[in-house]
């Protein structure tokens, strides 16, 4: 079957490792099933896979991809969740220590079909188009999860998104807006801050700047660079909650007398549930919320969307159809 795939991995010019060919159908143990894929989305783990972070040697060739939509077995059309959990694991599937991403230990999407869990098929409403719902199953399932689970926003409530533009950064203010809450966005890009207000941002700032009022909560997927600032922008008794550092996870100023003197909280995120995702799917649905995003290419043209991840010139989400 046609696929993309880490051939190799080099972390210093990861598209060198990409390969775009031919793969063995899928391997389909006890208690799995395949779907077709119709459309799958890039995401920043793809480029992390090719650097070797989270991908082994030994696990190549890697089909990657995490996000899909398609066509089940009896021919019904549905997402796949990509957190693979232990098969005797119960509750919440983030938890478990054993689990992995699609594209970790076991082949991803990036590919005519991907086998799976048959518990990992979630049903895929009607309204939504196959290319619009391959963008939630990581990014929209990461922010849906940071702002329903983990925050503790109530409707009213103001949110602070760091780093405008990115998959995750752009789901958020977008479902933050149509859930009710009050959204402040920053980006250090002139366009980027307009392109949030017009997805949903009541107002955008250049990174650091001074907010006018203090927030409620802070969804944080920037990292260093912008770790002061939400600190610094936050209510006492506020939320941080953080699901990446794509600047680095070392900030030089950590605040943590700020921190504990005002009695915030850090709150850490990592991707969702089967239950979020179908909770989030029907949310699009009933709202009429839909995912941006930035363009449709043909999946054989996987390398181009994943160059523009790496040179962060996204806004929304790059989908690969088949």
């Amino acid at each position: 079957m046609f696929a993309v795939y880490a051939g190799q991995i080099v972390p210093t010019d990861p598209l060198s490792g990409l390969v775009v060919g031919e793969r063995p159908d899928p391997e389909v143990p006890e208690g799995w099933t395949t779907v077709t894929v119709k459309a799958a989305s890039i995401n920043h783990h793809d480029v992390w896979s090719l650097r070797g972070v989270g991908l082994r040697e030994e696990s190549l060739p890697m089909i990657l991809g995490c996000d899909a939509a398609g066509y089940d077995e009896d021919g019904n059309e549905v997402l796949v969740h990509a957190v693979i959990s232990d098969p005797s694991w119960r509750g919440d599937e983030t938890l478990d220590p054993r689990r992995s991403l699609l594209s970790e230990r076991h082949q991803g999407t990036f590919a005519e079909k991907v086998a799976v869990p048959a518990r990992n098929v979630v049903p895929k409403p009607a309204g939504l188009s196959f290319a619009e719902a391959a963008c939630l199953p990581t990014a929209w399932l990461t922010a849906y999860r940071m702002l329903f689970t983990q925050s503790g926003l109530k409707q009213g409530d103001t949110v602070l998104v760091q780093g405008a533009g990115g998959g995750v950064a752009t789901a958020a203010i977008t479902l933050a807006r149509a859930a009710g809450f009050r959204v402040y966005a920053t980006s250090r890009d002139e366009d980027k801050r307009s392109r949030a207000v017009e997805i949903g941002a009541h107002e955008a700032f250049e990174s650091g700047a001074r907010l006018p009022a203090k927030v409620d909560a802070v969804i944080e997927t920037v990292g260093a660079a912008t770790w002061s600032h939400s600190v610094k922008s936050m209510r006492p008794g506020g939320t941080i909650v953080i699901s990446g550092a794509t600047s680095g996870d070392a900030p030089t100023h950590a605040e943590l007398t700020r921190i504990f003197f005002q009695q915030m909280r850090v709150h850490g995120s990592t991707m969702g549930t089967r239950d979020e995702l179908h909770a989030l799917a029907q949310f699009m649905d009933v709202t009429g919320t839909r995912p941006l995003i930035d363009r449709e290419i043909p999946m054989a043209d996987a390398a181009s969307g994943l160059q523009s991840v790496i040179d962060g010139s996204v806004f929304g989400k790059i989908v690969l159809t088949l």
